[in-house]
């Protein structure tokens, strides 16, 4: 008996070690299942991704540093000197700089503050607020180019046709005529486009706002508009931090509104930096003075971006 004990305590430890490499060949082949599954559902997503934006986006940085025309194969290497020529001697596109800064802060509070009142219109108890909210987001459904030369036609033709017949200063102005009304009229249609896409955003976040809190606040003899802004405001901040970003990123790239409306005009007057970069690039073929502008386009969307997002998530209140 002390024997066959004794054998089968000596045979444990093979047993155990069998195992354990067993264990460890399952483990190993559930790793390789699951490297193949995530290769399979990923892999194409990420090589339309490396094609699409990745290779595009090195090559253009690559580009910034030469002088190539878009068209030949002669391509020189320059260093920094397309970057010292936009800095020193291209007030163009200093000027598009400044009036993209311009048209972004304006755009971006407009944006939001309708956007947000807009939202808190259609949250209340009102028999037409589901049909409310789907004409108020119909616009951002229509496309930029459409919808600039949709209003393109409304402010010289509409606008004048009114005009005459009321005599309303407001439509005797010639809004893509001149400089200053051209670029409100940008404003006008960006706002009237982006509103009802940040409201919707507003909405979500206006509905997840506890409504015990405002009972409270009621009872206690606050008024709307102190239970504005000391609980809702704070409750709905993730909301105004996403949608800030949002119209930050969007106001910086306006393109298509822009291209339809005034295409730059009067005399350049209107030119944002997204037209300014596709101006130098493709109809003056300097891709690449072209692309360096758009590299320090991206570096300084991609700074503000940043730093709003911390700013923003810093005044946050967990709900």
């Amino acid at each position: 008996m002390n024997n066959q004990s004794e054998l089968e305590s000596s045979a444990l430890p093979g047993k155990t070690s069998i195992k354990i490499l067993e264990s460890s060949s399952l483990n190993k082949k559930k790793k390789l299942k699951d490297a193949g599954l995530f290769a399979l559902f990923v892999g194409p997503v990420f090589l339309a991704f490396t094609i699409i934006v990745l290779i595009p986006f090195f090559t253009g940085i690559y580009y910034a540093f030469t002088d190539w025309n878009g068209i030949t194969g002669d391509i020189k290497w320059v260093g920094l000197d397309n970057f010292k020529y936009l800095f020193t001697q291209d007030k163009q596109f200093q000027d598009s700089f400044i009036l993209t800064t311009k048209y972004t802060v304006v755009a971006i509070i407009f944006t939001n503050v309708i956007g947000f009142a807009l939202a808190i219109l259609v949250t209340q108890m009102l028999k037409t607020r589901n049909i409310l909210r789907t004409v108020f987001f119909m616009p951002n459904m229509v496309g930029g180019l459409l919808l600039g030369f949709i209003w393109q036609f409304i402010f010289v033709k509409g606008f004048a046709s009114l005009g005459q017949l009321t005599h309303i200063p407001f439509f005797e102005l010639p809004w893509l005529g001149d400089a200053g009304t051209a670029f409100w009229g940008i404003v006008i249609v960006s706002v009237w486009q982006g509103a009802g896409y940040i409201m919707i955003i507003y909405i979500a976040a206006l509905q997840n706002v506890p409504q015990e809190l405002i009972e409270a606040a009621k009872i206690d003899g606050a008024n709307r508009f102190q239970i504005l802004r000391h609980i809702t405001m704070p409750l709905v901040a993730p909301a105004v931090t996403i949608c800030l970003f949002l119209t930050t990123a969007s106001s910086f790239k306006i393109f298509d509104a822009n291209l339809s409306l005034t295409n730059g005009g009067p005399f350049k007057s209107t030119e944002m930096l997204a037209l300014n970069i596709y101006t130098e690039a493709f109809v003056n073929n300097r891709y690449g003075i072209g692309e360096a502008k758009a590299l320090i386009f991206f570096i300084v969307v991609a700074a503000i971006t940043v730093l709003q997002v911390t700013i923003s998530k810093k005044r946050e209140v967990e709900s």
